[in-house]
């Protein structure tokens, strides 16, 4: 158990480590007008080790984002346009015979960077999805008989197009699931639409921010953030959330019981603890509250809830499910 004494000193050291933060915001204001919600969401999945998908329709800045993000840290880049052409080795490189040397050599692929954005990821069929898999969950990528680890941090950023189908698979489950998190953008506000206009019509290119941190720095702050307190009673609302979208029916949500198909996998509690950590850290605190947990859910679980045929006949959505669920669930 830890002491007021510990809780305080963890303050602080938090407080103090997670300054870069500040600074991080400012370089992609150079670039972003508001997005400030994808934006904290694209910085918890780099300190928590996770992968982001972002949906939403075109023109939302979403590309932009992830390349101002890599563009502060001193890391490799690589942007894949996903197509329905696109083979595997395309992603993680392939065998090139050299006949001076009579020998088979390794040409690695563009999925060896830091920071890879996956754009419009579901115009790839499923061979590409499986090649990415390994990747996103073992951080290592097999070619022929090799295996070959990924560098540190390696982070997918992923985009996909909610409006046209044509054209487009759906991901795969299990691929959704190595997601952490889901970020479904919104348009801009009024205000914040006036000030892109004025951005884009008054200087010829949008300024690119400046590197201000290295990959060590990424790890290191990775570290603090798994120190960061979270209180049993916490851990036991994380619990009671995820395994109310698996037995509704033991929270007072039969009527969910039928609109269910599955819930959220254990990955889900790991990443919904880890992003809590994660979300008290950006807001410079020592210790998670239950509003870090409430404030991240729905991103961490909308792409974890499987739904029936009987609930998108009722157009009944993921997001109802979690909306009630962390009104019923008790807060600690």
């Amino acid at each position: 158990m830890e002491t007021a004494t510990d809780i305080r000193a963890l303050n602080e050291k938090i407080e103090k480590e997670s300054a870069f933060i500040d600074l991080i915001n400012r370089e992609m204001d150079k670039a972003i007008i508001g997005q400030k919600y994808m934006i904290d969401r694209m910085i918890i999945c780099l300190l928590s080790n996770g992968h982001i998908l972002l949906e939403g329709v075109p023109g939302l800045a979403k590309t932009l984002a992830i390349k101002s993000l890599a563009s502060t840290i001193h890391a490799d880049f690589s942007r894949l346009q996903f197509t329905p052409d696109l083979l595997p080795a395309d992603l993680i490189g392939t065998q090139i015979y050299q006949v001076k040397k009579d020998e088979f050599t390794v040409r690695k692929g563009p999925l060896f960077a830091n920071f890879v954005l996956a754009d419009e990821i579901n115009r790839a069929p499923a061979k590409v999805q499986s090649a990415l898999l390994e990747a996103m969950q073992e951080k290592q990528v097999t070619i022929g008989d090799e295996t070959f680890p990924l560098p540190k941090p390696f982070l997918v950023l992923a985009t996909q197009n909610p409006v046209e189908q044509e054209g487009t698979y759906p991901l795969p489950e299990a691929q959704v699931d190595r997601f952490m998190l889901k970020v479904v953008l919104g348009y801009p506000n009024k205000e914040e639409e006036k000030l892109i206009i004025r951005q884009n019509i008054s200087q010829t290119e949008i300024p690119t921010p400046q590197k201000i941190l290295s990959t060590d720095d990424i790890l290191k702050a990775r570290q603090v953030v798994r120190e960061v307190y979270m209180d049993e009673k916490i851990e036991q609302y994380i619990i009671d959330i995820v395994f109310a979208t698996r037995n509704p029916e033991n929270y007072g949500m039969a009527h969910f019981k039928d609109l269910i198909n599955f819930g959220g996998s254990p990955r889900a509690s790991i990443n919904l603890a880890l992003a809590a950590k994660a979300y008290a850290f950006i807001k410079r605190r020592g210790y998670v509250i239950p509003e870090d947990v409430r404030a991240i859910s729905k991103d961490v679980l909308r792409h974890r809830i499987g739904l029936t045929y009987e609930a998108e006949a009722e157009n009944i959505t993921s997001e109802n499910i979690i909306d009630e669920i962390l009104n019923k669930v008790e807060v600690p």
